[in-house]
């Protein structure tokens, strides 16, 4: 329990919370839309399981334009 009260929370924290936002926004988006470049299924596991670059990954290639 030491090695966690060593940890920067005040750093990590806020990382943490653009994380889970960028997924919940990025899954939100993903139900909503009617097409998306690829199975829905496929970008909310990757925007749920590759932490940050999965949801910027979906909103930079998944996204239809139109």
């Amino acid at each position: 329990m030491s090695e966690l009260a060593n940890v920067p929370w005040g750093l990590i924290a806020p990382l943490i919370v653009i994380q889970f936002t960028l997924a919940i926004v990025a899954v939100v988006d993903i139900v909503r839309s009617h097409e998306t470049n690829g199975p829905k299924w496929v970008w909310i596991v990757v925007s749920l399981f590759i932490s940050m670059l999965g949801p910027i990954a979906y909103f930079i290639f998944g996204r239809k334009n139109g």
